[in-house]
């Protein structure tokens, strides 16, 4: 697909603070893509100048090939969806979704054609006369939903849409967002801290921090292929240690681990014999057991255990004392746990299950 939206060397700073640096990024039409990072990380500085309501104090976005530099956010086919939602609390669903295309050149015969449309769309017609009170959280997102694409953006920039539902709602709404825009095509930008959220909602992700993209890509890229420290910990949970390359052989580095007092061997990355790296591992690659397994293993001490129904965490603290998380899928029903509090236990891991980054 070809670039649909381009950021091109992007910053914003407000006075001497500096929200947004240097970001160069590219979306494909008809992409949903996420800004994910924590608070103050610049990503909604980032959107806001996307919707034209902040100019980038150094360089260039364009749009569909056209330079948004001087256009205002009423000449931008954009639009933004704010987490508030900001629906007129008088006013019907129908006249909700209806206020945004007042200005457009539409006839009244037009404009209830797009509304009912748009109400079918979202699966919300049963509603349209009920005011915002009257409907739940996830109704009331639907009808800001349906409000924003009743004036047919090329771009929809949403801001934080899901986190005024609970979670279970919004677990439902995800897959609701992604059959909408499947079905309308619409290029969505989503920003968001849920890296859960990101996970099932994006095609891809940008992952920011401190104004800064650190790594862009699929889920499945970021998070079996952190490119640093800050990606491996802030997506999902992870383990990192201090480790040194020993050698580099037939697509295996072995690590010297002074957590473990001992070696492991990992899948091949480049680094050289000698190199200082970091060894990351995620609770759920990691396997427990009483005995002693081969391969790749180091004992430790059952030190915390939480049972969350579908799964077990564990936390085990090593002889040297580096604490460690392991998940145990509980596959049988009523099945007894792996280990219980003060258990003596073995952690092992297959060498294509670590993860080696530099530093």
């Amino acid at each position: 697909m070809a670039d649909f939206l381009q950021i091109q060397g992007v910053s914003k700073s407000f006075g001497p603070f500096q929200a947004v640096r240097d970001v160069t990024l590219s979306v494909a039409q008809g992409e949903i893509f996420s800004l994910l990072g924590g608070s103050g990380c610049g990503k909604t500085t980032l959107l806001r100048m996307l919707a034209g309501f902040e100019d980038p104090t150094a360089g260039r976005i364009f749009l569909d090939g056209r330079d948004m530099a001087g256009v205002p956010p009423w000449a931008r086919p954009v639009h933004m969806m704010f987490q508030s939602y900001a629906l007129f609390p008088h006013m019907t669903v129908e006249a909700n979704i209806s206020y945004g295309l007042k200005h457009d050149a539409l006839t009244p015969a037009q404009r209830r054609d797009r509304v009912r449309e748009m109400l079918d769309l979202v699966q919300l017609t049963p509603t349209a006369t009920r005011k915002p009170h009257q409907i739940s959280g996830g109704q009331r997102q639907r009808v800001a939903l349906a409000r924003a694409l009743a004036r047919q953006p090329k771009l929809l920039l949403l801001d934080e849409p899901l986190a005024a539902l609970d979670k279970k709602l919004r677990e439902h709404t995800q897959f609701e967002l992604m059959s909408i825009q499947a079905r309308t095509g619409v290029t969505f930008i989503v920003v968001t801290h849920d890296q859960e959220e990101a996970m099932t909602l994006s095609d891809r992700i940008a992952v920011m921090d401190r104004g800064q993209v650190q790594q862009v890509g699929s889920p499945t890229e970021i998070y079996e292929y952190p490119v640093n420290r800050f990606v491996a910990s802030f997506i999902g949970a992870i383990t990192s240690f201090d480790a040194e390359v020993v050698a580099r052989d037939a697509g295996f580095l072995t690590l010297h681990v002074p957590d473990f007092g001992g070696q492991v061997t990992t899948r091949e990355a480049d680094f050289a014999p000698g190199t200082r790296v970091t060894l990351a591992l995620r609770p759920e690659k990691l396997v427990i057991s009483k005995d002693r397994p081969p391969g790749n293993a180091v004992q430790g001490v059952v030190k915390d255990l939480a049972y969350f129904g579908k799964d077990s965490l564990y936390r085990i603290t090593l002889a040297s004392g580096a604490l460690v998380q392991a998940h145990a899928v509980n596959q049988a029903r009523g099945a007894a746990m792996v280990a219980d509090w003060d258990d003596q236990v073995w952690l092992s891991f297959q060498p294509s299950a670590a993860i080696v980054l530099g530093g």
